[in-house]
């Protein structure tokens, strides 16, 4: 199957497919809980997009169309053959993960400290570390793979830490053995090359906002007052309700319970993004940045620094 951006550059190539339309609109894919419409109306322009949710799409089309299953009918748009291939899966629609703002590197988290102002002030803010790495593994190309990315791998490792693929990986790009590999998504990879190492204070400077990401504290299965902030019951006059969860939803109807509810369950441990950190200090002899405020994990745990995503400045407005 092949991997493509949802989009469409001929509009009458479209038209002349046989995918049912209800007022205009052509069913182009399904999210797991959105259907994407593709507005041909009148069109003379660019296409216009409606995202349309579950319950819209239930009661708005289905009953007036016959529209094909939501879980059977998936439509993927290849925008080198501007051709539409249709398939057949009950799996989801596959997203590809979005552009950066520009290159990034990998850190690790070393702790935290305060910094007074001089007025006074308590700031808190958090040291990351780079140890050996973030080195250019492998460049992807549109012509390749369709995309443009760069591979950057971190930490370096002892030989036998790496199984004999990754190894054959690194040594087909010159590369020492490395930990981690993460892909940075981007618009264009001219002027990089396999085997670039990249510093820090080339391509961030003090004063510049970050976006951090990684994995945050596991707390294992906690219940609903500490994972969701509720509130207790009394802890006297006989109340049998303190800290347990109680109603759920309705006996009858729905007679279930609705997916997404609040509930206890498993509390952190997943991958998270701070945005818009701002860079307080650069230090390439001890290799560690200070930036202002917390990121995700404990000391120890491998960071994503991406510049900050700002619509105007490094990303269009539309």
């Amino acid at each position: 199957m092949d991997k493509g951006f949802i989009g469409v550059k001929s509009h009458a190539r479209l038209q002349d497919t046989t995918f049912p339309s209800v007022n205009g609109a052509l069913f182009l894919c399904s999210f797991p809980f959105l259907y994407l419409y593709w507005n041909f109306k009148n069109s003379h322009s660019l296409p216009s997009f409606v995202v349309l949710s579950r319950r819209t799409y239930l009661s708005s089309y289905s009953r007036k169309t016959n529209l094909p299953s939501l879980s059977s009918l998936s439509v993927l748009f290849n925008p080198q053959t501007e051709t539409i291939k249709q398939f057949h899966s009950h799996k989801s629609f596959t997203v590809v993960m979005s552009y950066e703002a520009g290159i990034g590197v990998m850190g690790t988290k070393l702790g935290m400290m305060t910094y007074f102002e001089p007025e006074g002030t308590a700031v808190p803010e958090t040291v990351i570390g780079f140890r050996e790495g973030n080195i250019v593994t492998r460049l992807k190309t549109e012509s390749t793979d369709g995309y443009n990315a760069v591979q950057i791998g971190y930490r370096r490792v002892r030989d036998k830490k790496l199984t004999k693929p990754e190894m054959g990986h690194l040594n087909k790009a010159g590369a020492i053995p490395m930990m981690h590999l993460q892909e940075f998504r981007l618009v264009s990879v001219e002027g990089l090359e396999p085997n670039q190492r990249f510093i820090v204070d080339e391509i961030f400077n003090e004063g510049d906002l970050v976006d951090i990401s990684g994995k945050s504290i596991d707390k294992g299965f906690q219940g609903g007052i500490k994972r969701h902030n509720f509130r207790r019951g009394p802890m006297t006059h006989g109340s049998k309700s303190h800290r347990a969860l109680v109603s759920s939803g309705a006996g009858t109807t729905p007679g279930h319970v609705y997916k997404g509810k609040k509930m206890p369950g498993r509390m952190g441990g997943m991958k998270t993004k701070i945005r818009k950190l701002k860079i307080m200090k650069i230090d390439n002899e001890l290799r560690f940045v200070i930036v202002k405020g917390v990121v995700p994990g404990k000391p120890g745990n491998l960071l994503r620094i991406t510049p900050a995503k700002i619509v105007g400045k490094n990303i269009p407005k539309n």
